[in-house]
């Protein structure tokens, strides 16, 4: 029996494709079994004078060409599969782009990627008008309809259903809140992150938990103006470099089989280590212009330009729809419990505020503008969820130690 399907309740959100074949250039595609009968059926090897696919780590994909498109993009950003047989014979994982499910014990949510830039821009029909094909492609996906147990609050502390959704509604009235200036929104997440992230939420079970997130709420205007945040320390900004370089990695298969596994390693360990000391040119930004660390520095903060209302309600649109979309913690988030989620989630805000610097420094520009916080927020979300090693124990230490420590709120200030 399939779960119901529960689209965000986001009204300023709308979506439609319009063909632009980013995500065709951008994705590597696995295919499923009956992904691959369906294509190899449609004669594509013939055509092409060679397999649609490449085998790599004992699952196929779609192959790619060197440019990393996909081998199917025609001219015009259309896909050959789905000028030829229709939307329905290409690969389920294309067909659903850029929806996503995150099964519960009682409906699966879904969630929206924005690393789609019709969903960036807001571009196309509200997002319930999707529904039924959504649920058409659920019944491909026999695990957007398994049930899954309510996300833990904490590590080993178990959450209910409704302590999930007290979270979730309690953060998303905050950020939907119109009246609030940009910095204090984005400093107000940073703090009611790090509160719930520090907070012993065993004492605050039930009701409990949202009169505490309430009170937090209620002060944080005023707390953040009379709170004497630090400059952001040499050890915090290093995190916030590495925790931007996992989220713009981005290992192509054909580029790792030409190369071999241990020269790529190599490789990534050498860009790594360029980000950490945060010196020179910032390798690996695929498609962009040259950032040098030092240029980014001079940028004004992400809200210092004449379009921080603009950008502020991009960044509203994506955080309120990962944490209604289930993208913010338990099965849309590696498994994490709430409490890291959430923390999690600023980081990525800390991380496509840093970008959007970076981008605006490469084109010579002091402030950030739409485009810039566009291009980073995408991104940052192509990997959230996706990207394994963002899932790692590594990673989540990271979190809590940038949360421990007040640093998330300390690097807004910076950044934001």
């Amino acid at each position: 029996m399939r779960l119901p399907v529960l689209m965000p309740a986001i009204p300023e959100q709308r979506y439609s494709c319009h063909g632009c074949g980013e995500c065709c250039r951008d994705f590597t595609i696995e295919l499923r079994g009956e992904d691959f009968e369906r294509v190899a059926a449609q004669g594509w090897e013939r055509e092409l004078g060679e397999p649609f696919w490449i085998d790599f780590a004992g699952r196929r994909w779609l192959r790619q060409r060197e440019d990393g498109a996909c081998v199917f993009l025609g001219e015009g950003g259309k896909c050959g599969i789905h000028a030829r047989f229709g939307l329905e014979a290409k690969p389920i994982a294309c067909q659903l782009f850029p929806f996503t499910f995150a099964p519960g014990p009682m409906d699966a949510r879904v969630g929206v990627s924005f690393a789609c830039g019709s969903v960036r821009r807001s571009l196309g029909a509200g997002l319930p008008t999707h529904l039924q094909e959504v649920r058409r492609m659920q019944a491909s996906l026999p695990e957007a309809s398994a049930r899954e147990q309510s996300a833990d609050l904490g590590s080993g502390l178990a959450g209910s259903l409704e302590e999930c959704e007290i979270v979730a509604q309690r953060l998303d009235r905050w950020l939907a809140e119109h009246a609030l200036a940009p910095n204090i929104r984005w400093e107000g997440f940073m703090f009611l992150s790090q509160s719930l992230r520090n907070a012993d939420l065993a004492r605050v079970r039930g009701e409990r938990l949202g009169e505490l997130l309430d009170t937090l709420a209620a002060h944080a205007p005023a707390e953040l103006q009379a709170l004497e945040v630090k400059s952001p320390s040499r050890r915090a900004n290093r995190m916030l470099r590495q925790a931007v370089f996992a989220r713009v990695e981005d290992p192509k298969i054909g580029s790792l089989m030409r190369v071999g596994r241990l020269r790529s390693v190599l490789s990534q360990w050498r860009r790594s280590r360029t980000w950490a000391s945060g010196r020179g040119v910032a390798p690996g930004i695929a498609g962009w212009p040259a950032v040098h660390f030092s240029g980014v520095q001079q940028v004004r903060g992400l809200f210092a330009g004449s379009e921080s209302s603009q950008i502020d309600e991009l960044f509203q649109r994506w955080i309120r729809a990962s944490i209604l979309g289930g993208r913010a913690w338990g099965s849309g988030l590696y498994g994490l419990p709430v409490n890291e989620g959430v923390a999690f989630l600023a980081l990525n805000v800390l991380c496509a505020a840093w970008l959007a610097r970076a981008h605006a420094s490469a084109l010579g520009r002091d402030a950030p503008t739409l485009e810039d916080a566009s291009v980073a927020v995408g991104r940052v979300d192509r990997s959230s969820g996706r990207a394994r090693w963002l899932g790692s124990r590594g990673e989540r230490l990271r979190v809590q130690w940038l949360a421990h420590t007040a640093s998330l709120l300390s690097l807004a200030r910076a950044e934001l």
